[in-house]
């Protein structure tokens, strides 16, 4: 064991590279994305550091070319479950003992291996399997994820000095220490840092974590588990188990050893698993730590003084930019009347500049949605809003699955603002307008925040401080991240720490010491140097 007390040292988050015409960046990324399509791979589970095949399997193609197989990946069922959990368990308490700095080095190394020999593997992973194009793989796959590696590291020192009051005579400490029983990381399909940072921030602190990534992002979670094996994760620490949410949620969660769920994805699923927690609970071990990141009906509310330019560019960044598939995706706007004419007739032209296809051609901002089932649910509520009266198409409506999953950036205007369309969430590139009367700015505030059942992101946007600070506390509990003058996406870890309330999630702020601390347990340490040596107290004694 060293002897000496280790500082992680300060970090800054990545910047990312822009990809420019000629660069040595952008011919790298070519070459990387021609070899990654030039191969077919099979992606076996990977349990207690061995490759695992059942010979259930299903294909993996580009969404925006069918003709694009990727690769093949196994399925986990119940039986290799159970093999993830003994193979986790009996990595515990070795893991679990291996002093925190080494725990640091790997993610640290990791941080390294991404943004340096990596870089490329992962962008282009995601480009093909995700369908992202350079710019949203670039800030997320290979920046975000870096800086949760490098900066979870920092979090966890921070906390372990947080330390008790000593008074004469006595120490009193505090040690942070991992869980019993394994993790469940549940990750999602639209970001690979979201892949990366949920199986790994539990293991940083000490936990043994079994992996289940999207289905829909198997690709590039893979080359995420390549890549963490590289930097030095022991074998058994983080198990990598593909497969259907049946077949792997439900032998999971029937464990008595469950001691945490890690879980970013829909509302439906986190409140099914919730309720099996809960069924389970007479037989559980643990009470198990639950942090959720669900789904978002998320917000832009102007006012009349609001930068109109600026509220265009936030309007398409905010609802368009990697088609909507973000949980922070701007998906209903509230603007007053006044403005409204400006804001359209400038809009509506940016928007028609739009260019949507492939990820390779760096000139499209957007390209195909994830799978089918995405493609049929989002083009079922532009169908619903073309048959209703109160609905009006000023951008898109039109979609074309043939070769992929493509949907033009579409926005509708309605005059009621209880449409399904500004209640819902669509998870794709439609953004759903009201306009309101400028006289009634405060009951339109009360209609945001009482609209959704959602509290993720909020966007507000004036140019007067007053009505900002009155916005503000009117929209008080609507938002997780609530952003003045911006877009209601892009946060970035260390700067706007990451999550939100009501059907939104526990609120645990991925970036940021809040979630980390969920991923440890302490005990609370009283030394006495001089014990008392009489039972007696003072109070006792004869008057």
């Amino acid at each position: 064991m060293a002897n000496a007390y280790f500082y992680v040292p300060e970090t800054k988050n990545e910047n990312p590279l822009s990809y420019l015409p000629g660069s040595r960046e952008k011919e790298s990324l070519k070459r990387k994305l021609t070899e990654l399509k030039s191969k077919t791979i099979e992606i076996p589970l990977i349990i207690g550091g061995k490759e695992v095949k059942t010979g259930k399997t299903s294909e993996i193609r580009a969404p925006h070319d069918h003709s694009v197989l990727l690769g093949i990946y196994h399925k986990a069922g119940k039986a290799e479950v159970e093999m993830a959990i003994e193979a986790a368990l009996k990595a515990r308490q070795q893991w679990a003992d291996l002093p925190w700095e080494q725990r640091a080095s790997i993610l640290r190394k990791a941080a390294e291996l991404l943004t340096g020999p990596w870089r490329d593997t992962l962008n282009a992973a995601t480009m093909l399997g995700q369908s992202k194009t350079a710019h949203q793989a670039e800030i997320e796959a290979a920046c975000e994820l870096a800086d949760f590696w490098r900066f979870n590291p920092l979090y966890l020192t921070r906390l372990m000095s947080d330390q008790p009051y000593s008074p004469t005579s006595m120490w009193n400490r505090v040690e942070y220490r991992a869980l019993e029983g394994f993790v469940f990381a549940v990750t999602p399909f639209n970001f690979t840092a979201i892949a990366g940072n949920l199986p790994t921030a539990p293991a940083l602190c000490g936990n043994v974590v079994l992996w289940k990534p999207a289905s829909s992002a198997v690709y590039s979670a893979y080359f995420l588990m390549k890549l963490l094996e590289e930097a030095g994760m022991p074998a058994g620490v983080l198990n990598f188990i593909p497969g259907s949410g049946g077949q792997v949620g439900n032998p999971v969660l029937e464990s008595p050893d469950l001691a945490g769920i890690h879980f970013t994805g829909s509302t439906a699923v986190f409140q099914d698993m919730l309720k099996k927690i809960a069924d389970n609970g007479y037989k559980a071990k643990y009470y198990p730590r639950i942090v959720g990141e669900t789904g978002g009906k998320d917000f832009i509310f102007a006012h009349n003084k609001a930068d109109v330019d600026a509220l265009v560019v936030a309007a398409i960044r905010g609802s368009f930019e990697y088609q909507g598939q973000k949980c922070s995706a701007a998906s209903r706007m509230y603007i007053p009347k006044s403005i409204y004419p400006d804001f359209k007739k400038k809009y509506v032209a940016e928007v028609n500049k739009i260019k949507v296809g492939d990820p390779e051609d760096f000139t499209n901002f957007m390209c195909a949605v994830i799978d089918k089932g995405a493609f049929e649910s989002i083009v079922e509520y532009i169908e619903y809003a073309k048959k209703s009266p109160d609905a009006e198409f000023i951008t898109g409506g039109k979609y074309d699955s043939s070769k992929g999953y493509f949907i033009d950036p579409t926005t509708i205007v309605t005059t009621d603002p209880m449409f399904k369309t500004m209640q819902e969430e669509i998870f794709g590139p439609v953004l759903t307008i009201y306009v309101y009367e400028d006289e009634k700015f405060e009951e339109t505030l009360d209609l945001c925040d009482k609209t959704s059942p959602y509290a993720l992101t909020g966007a507000i946007w004036s140019q007067d401080r007053f009505v900002l600070n009155y916005m503000m506390n009117k929209l008080q509990n609507a938002a997780g991240n609530f952003y003045i003058n911006d877009k209601p996406t892009a946060a970035i870890v260390n700067q706007q720490p990451f999550g939100g309330g009501r059907a939104s999630g526990t609120n645990d702020k991925a970036g940021s010491a809040m979630n980390l601390l969920r991923w440890l347990t302490a005990r609370s340490i009283k030394e006495t140097f001089d014990p008392p040596k009489d039972w007696r107290y003072p109070f006792m004694d004869a008057e």
